[in-house]
């Protein structure tokens, strides 16, 4: 059932599909967070919340494994090279021949997007502790842009002299990018800027908003060009090809939005998704796919000639997504909790945590195929009723202060019970 939704859509759809070139990627194993594709065209990053980069050739994965925790941004440097930055406050520089890569730095926040710079000597890097972080590729001191507010989006300007970055402030900020210094609060928008995108040679900036908000502004004057905003929030990902003529949008309802740029007309407005964001959206080389990534675990590209024929991302065989009410709540507070980040089978399967089979009297920091945090290794802990409960009551970040765990709690004593009896069927160890 996994992919019937995705089977029966292409055996309505075999010849245009096939002429068009759509194609999926799948392999990562959890919800997409940024995807690149290569100067040459030839290549395609992929950051994940399975902690991963996938790096596809013919449509094919290396995994680049490194990071601690979600992978949230991804850029190329060349058609060798690659940076990536994420939840575990690292800006990761990849050899992508040999699949090794060294630290460039750490934020002391999360670190929401990536960007290499027009000349290639440095990347840039936008994070929840409020800073920009400028690394340079072939060594020397990192330099630090204090912007006040979580930073999400960043674009390059005048060849590399100007830096925009989008805020969680709602302010779009200008800075020289050689000395760091702020030249202009170029614009405010209320509510929290997401996502940049801009064009220089024709003379735009195109932004999206915690509030739905996507406008057009003069990148000159910050003057309205054009105000494309839809009742859907928030917006989370853009991308512009690289001729100019195409301007996706998508957003947390499952939207993409595609613009021409000449007159800012819709081209189309597809629901792409079952459930759930897209969070990730870069054009193939030649402008004529778009790709996309959200709360499936698989990249999806769809020729922008057919979008609305073209199959949906996540299909609906997740039982706590689509409402089967068969489901029982123990498993339903799995799936909603537990299943992005964890399996129930015998392996961890480049999930984001280790699998939960056999957890019951299992010590903390113990499944050998997964990749635990010092915390964990070091916790004195044995999953039973008791710890896992109080994990849940109290949420991870208390019960294991400084676990890379997601925050989240589950606050009624009988969910949390009834997790507990359904992971219980998983394991064969009784409680110790």
């Amino acid at each position: 059932m996994r992919r019937l939704c995705l089977w029966l859509a292409l055996i309505l759809w075999p010849v245009l599909a096939t002429a068009e070139g759509f194609f999926q990627l799948e392999g990562h194993g959890g919800p997409i967070k940024g995807i690149a594709v290569s100067p040459d065209g030839e290549g395609i990053l992929t950051a994940s919340f399975d902690n991963s980069v996938g790096y596809w050739r013919d449509r094919v994965p290396q995994w680049l494994d490194g990071h601690e925790a979600a992978v949230n941004a991804v850029a190329f440097v060349s058609n060798s090279e690659a940076v990536s930055a994420g939840d575990d406050f690292s800006v990761r520089h990849w050899d992508l021949t040999t699949g090794t890569s060294r630290v460039l730095g750490r934020h002391l926040g999360k670190v929401m997007s990536v960007l290499v710079s027009p000349s290639g000597q440095h990347v840039v890097s936008g994070s929840w502790d409020g800073t920009i972080g400028i690394w340079q590729l072939n060594g020397g001191d990192p330099r630090f842009i204090q912007v006040g507010a979580n930073v999400n989006g960043l674009a390059f300007a005048q060849a590399g002299s100007l830096l925009f970055a989008g805020s969680s402030d709602g302010r779009i900020r200008l800075y020289d990018f050689a000395s760091g210094a702020l030249r202009a609060q170029f614009l405010s928008n209320g509510f929290g800027v997401n996502t940049l995108s801009l064009r220089e040679d024709a003379g735009w900036l195109a932004f999206g908003a915690v509030d739905g908000v996507t406008k057009i502004v003069n990148l000159a004057t910050g003057a309205l060009i054009k105000d494309i905003t839809l009742d859907r929030r928030p917006i989370l990902a853009m991308d512009v090809s690289r001729d100019g003529e195409t301007l996706a949008v998508g957003d947390g309802e499952g939207y993409i939005l595609l613009m021409r740029t000449a007159d800012w007309s819709i081209v189309s407005d597809v629901k792409a998704t079952h459930r759930g964001p897209i969070w990730a959206l870069s054009f193939s080389a030649d402008g004529r796919n778009i790709l996309a990534g959200g709360l499936d675990d698989a990249i999806f590209s769809w020729p922008l000639s057919v979008p609305r024929d073209a199959p949906r991302m996540l299909t609906e065989d997740r039982a706590f997504l689509n409402g089967n009410d068969s489901t029982s709540n123990g498993e339903r507070q799995f799936q909603r909790k537990c299943s992005i980040c964890h399996t129930l089978t015998g392996d961890s399967a480049r999930r984001a945590g280790p699998t939960l089979k056999d957890l019951f009297g299992r010590q903390a920091g113990t499944v050998a195929d997964y990749r635990y945090s010092q915390t964990l290794q070091e916790a004195d802990i044995v999953w039973n009723r008791q710890t896992i409960d109080a994990l849940f009551d109290l949420g991870p970040d208390v019960y294991i202060e400084g676990t890379k765990m997601p925050v989240q709690r589950i606050a009624r004593a009988k969910d949390r019970a009834d997790l507990i009896s359904f992971l219980r069927r998983y394991s064969q160890t009784e409680d110790r």
